[in-house]
């Protein structure tokens, strides 16, 4: 079966984007050019699952970020919303977290890079996510998307690897433990 793996950047009061999925207070961050594992991360990746608000902030970037394939999970938007250079890497689905890992495993996916607040939320509580790589930003801003929403059990969590970086940001790998 496909395996989903998170990496995103969170405030450290734990937002992924503001409320209208804006990024502004993730783009203003000086790394002085650190690398923090994303391209490795990308290099062991099949492809990404993310939800609307996430592509339709991605598409308002100078460039698209994606030399991999993209599943965007909507109800609401159609091929039309899909700019025409796009069109050959970007696919939209309605399916369910499950659906669409096992369309993909029958693609041939191994690794899928989940991102996305609720989407990560909706495929963490389906048990869809192998592991996590935390971001957190030296930032707080008050409000937006969390990356974690309710759960109706306890998620046990075994931590890999953490790391911090001269820019202040805090890098912290997760894998999650299945529940017997």
């Amino acid at each position: 079966m496909t395996t989903g793996h998170v990496f995103m950047a969170a405030s450290l009061d734990g937002f992924v984007a503001r409320l209208d999925h804006a990024l502004d207070w993730l783009m203003k961050q000086k790394t002085g050019g650190e690398d923090h594992g994303y391209d490795t991360f990308m290099e062991n990746i099949d492809g990404l699952v993310m939800g609307s608000g996430s592509f339709k902030t991605v598409i308002g970037f100078d460039d698209w970020p994606y030399k991999k394939p993209v599943i965007v999970m909507s109800g609401s938007m159609s091929e039309k919303d899909i700019p025409a250079d796009l069109m050959d890497s970007v696919k939209l689905t309605r399916l369910g977290p499950k659906d669409i890992m096992s369309s993909l495993n029958r693609e041939g996916w191994k690794r899928a890079y989940v991102d996305g607040g609720k989407i990560v939320q909706s495929f963490i509580r389906e048990g869809l996510v192998e592991d996590i790589t935390i971001s957190h930003i030296p930032i707080l801003i008050g409000s937006g998307i969390r990356l974690f929403g309710e759960i109706d059990q306890d998620i046990d969590l075994q931590l890999q690897s953490s790391r911090t970086f001269g820019s202040g940001l805090v890098q912290s790998h997760y894998t999650l433990l299945k529940n017997s």
